[in-house]
């Protein structure tokens, strides 16, 4: 089967590396146009590129949908991951066998833009891949396979990200085995859909009046872009890393020091910091934080 794979981010390149194994027919991947990164803006190939590159796989970088078009035209399967771009309903169907996309998330929940940080922000026990048809619908045409695992505890945006891109690869791979044996995709239930909308930098916040678990699971879902930030003396710091834990030591958002810990407190639980990233600085432990901003006890966060 002659196939092309349009993705831009690092989570396509587990099943880039499966299709190149398997018996397929890897022909061209197509990606983003080049963009400017960096303090000089230098344009900067996406990772897909530069692995197609490196293998000497042929890229496409359609800057619109008629150059989409030409791009898919004489292909027989096209595989869609985190490819950033809403395909036209016209060009769905002009590859023999359709598109179908790896999403992460056990759709019907959490169609759109950011379902691994959704899930992770709502605190749900399990999470997965799903393999679909792609359709005129936001992430609702028919499934062929679907893989599901419990939510790691401490899983970040960043982490789960990786653990579902390998978890994927098989699983389209196995989409792929439907396909070829005419295998009709089942449709997807009405009951359980939800929405993942992008986050956006005003909603990483953080409202120290919810419980510590909560806020909690919010800075790892917001980790590491945008990034959950509060204030303190004006100024806007991200809390990378926390722990939430059952002690209660003052009001919302007031500091306790103890040692070389610093909690914060929230009207159920509190959270211990354990990384920070204060505006215009690097990355930094709690501790390095606390020595060169000289915390005291029961400051707070607004």
């Amino acid at each position: 089967m002659q196939i092309a794979v349009a993705a831009t981010p690092e989570v396509a390149l587990p099943t880039l590396e499966a299709l190149l194994k398997s018996e397929h027919d890897l022909v061209s991947v197509i990606t983003q146009p080049d963009r400017p990164s960096g303090r000089g803006l230098a344009l900067k190939e996406s990772p897909v590129a530069i692995w197609a590159k490196d293998r000497g796989i042929t890229v496409h970088k359609p800057a619109d949908q008629a150059e989409l078009k030409l791009a898919v035209r004489d292909i027989d399967l096209v595989i869609t991951i985190g490819f950033g771009v809403i395909i036209k309903e016209e060009i769905l169907n002009l590859p023999k066998h359709g598109l179908i996309n790896l999403h992460f998330s056990l759709l019907p929940r959490w169609r759109g833009a950011a379902p691994v940080q959704r899930a992770i922000e709502a605190g749900d026990e399990i999470t997965g891949v799903t393999v679909f048809k792609l359709d005129k619908g936001m992430d609702t045409g028919p499934i062929y396979r679907q893989k599901e695992i419990d939510m790691p505890n401490d899983a970040t945006t960043e982490s789960l990200l990786q653990e579902l891109a390998i978890l994927g690869a098989p699983v389209v791979l196995q989409a792929i085995e439907a396909i070829e044996t005419s295998e009709v995709p089942t449709i997807q239930p009405v009951d359980g859909a939800s929405r993942a909308e992008k986050l956006s930098k005003e909603e990483g916040r953080i409202d120290w009046h919810l419980p510590a678990k909560k806020i909690e699971r919010k800075i790892r879902a917001f980790y590491p872009s945008p990034g959950a930030w509060t204030t303190f003396r004006d100024e806007i710091i991200k809390i990378e890393q926390a722990q939430s834990c059952n002690s209660k030591v003052g009001q919302p958002g007031e500091i306790s020091i103890d040692g070389r810990d610093l909690f914060i407190s929230t009207p159920k639980g509190a959270l211990q910091i354990i990384t920070v990233k204060p505006a215009g600085k690097a990355s930094m432990s709690v501790v390095s934080w606390m020595n060169g901003a000289r915390i005291e006890q029961h400051e707070r966060f607004l």
